[in-house]
């Protein structure tokens, strides 16, 4: 059995298989460290990397300063193709953090009222019992919606497939997949992890600007940012340094394929993806109050139920006599495997992918933070 530290939230990923995350600082340009073997000594961060069999990079800035850029493993197994800081990975639902962005975003631009209802928007998500829900409990896990993920299993979807994900849908179509049903709590009253809450969100943005999601994304945090290893997956793209995913099979003592999938039926929920450069930047121009101002920033922290706030998990851990708080953003999709980590406190980030999952990075990440929050 697994234990985990009890500071941390669950991750999405332990309820179910598919849970379903400026110019990049030039220190991270490639140069000889990352080469070096993982068991170079004096090397904690690799040492707990080996125990883990993590295979992907690690990123940690602390205080304004790079202090560790490395990676491990292999990109592509079958082509013995490494690992760089330049490899591009899966975020899987990292890329709620994106999309709770772009609603605060719109929030703060005055065109969107985050309790008013969202068939004022979204005329056509007006449904059964749907009239009370805002893009407040979309953005916080508790409209209520039925969750169209619930029940997937690494054996169903081994016996069954991945039907929502493993045939091509429209925008409309997962639109509708998301909405339908009747809703099965009060909005406001449970939390339940549900990809279908970010999938309204994500048709909210582009009914809101006009706009496909991947433009909006581009105008408003990609381009600015300077984030040129970032964006939406799509299963006819071929996306240069994208690694390849595998995830373990206890049953085979293996790592094996991830299943084929077409990514983009993901879309607002967990389709993109980036590099850990980028998603430092990312996470250094969000917290610092260059996406959105204080106040938007001050919502998207506030813990509400599960100590889920607007796209991430936001609560306090205990370092020696004092308490800190810490914004963390998991995201797990078969194989990808990523945390975004900030220490708000001390001004620590930590930001891992990972292309080959075995267990969970909930632990390793959280010690890797400790190692730099003293």
């Amino acid at each position: 059995m697994q234990t985990r530290d009890r500071s941390l939230p669950a991750s999405p990923a332990r309820r179910r298989l598919i849970g379903l995350a400026l110019a990049a600082p030039a220190a991270l340009a490639l140069g000889a460290d990352e080469a070096e073997p993982a068991e170079r000594a004096g090397d904690p961060i690799a040492a707990l990397a080996a125990e883990g069999d993590f295979s992907g990079s690690i990123l940690v800035r602390s205080r304004g300063e790079v202090v560790y850029a490395r990676s491990f493993g292999l990109a592509s197994r079958a082509f013995a193709v490494a690992n760089t800081l330049r490899t591009r990975h899966p975020i899987a639902s990292i890329t709620k953090t994106f999309t709770a962005t772009l609603i605060l975003d719109l929030h703060e631009r005055g065109q969107l009222d985050l309790h008013r209802p969202v068939v004022a928007y979204l005329p056509e998500f007006r449904r059964e019992g749907t009239g009370a829900i805002t893009a407040h409990h979309l953005l916080n896990h508790t409209a209520g919606l039925p969750n169209f993920d619930a029940g997937n299993s690494l054996e169903r979807a081994l016996s069954d497939g991945l039907p929502v994900y493993q045939r091509p849908m429209t925008r409309a179509q997962l639109f509708e997949r998301a909405c339908s049903g009747a809703p099965v709590a009060a909005p406001g009253t449970a939390f339940d992890y549900n990809n279908g809450d970010y999938i309204v969100l994500g048709a909210l943005i582009e009914r809101l600007h006009g706009r496909p999601l991947e433009a909006v994304l581009a105008g408003r945090i990609l381009d600015p940012l300077g984030l040129a290893d970032t964006g939406l997956l799509r299963q006819s793209d071929v996306i240069d340094r994208l690694a390849t995913g595998y995830f373990h099979r206890d049953d085979l003592d293996a790592y094996v394929n991830d299943l084929p999938v077409y990514p983009e039926n993901w879309y607002a929920a967990g389709a993109m993806y980036s590099t850990v450069g980028d998603l430092l930047a990312f996470a250094d121009a969000l917290f610092g109050g260059r996406l959105i101002g204080p106040p938007a920033l001050a919502l998207m922290l506030a813990p509400g139920l599960d100590d889920y706030g607007y796209g991430l998990w936001s609560y306090t851990i205990r370092i020696g006599q004092r308490r800190s708080r810490v914004a963390k953003r998991p995201g797990r999709i078969m194989g990808a495997q990523g945390q975004l980590f900030r220490m708000l406190d001390e001004d620590v980030t930590v930001v891992l992918l990972s292309n080959a999952a075995r267990g969970e990075l909930d632990a390793l990440v959280a010690r890797i933070g400790r190692l730099y929050a003293a």
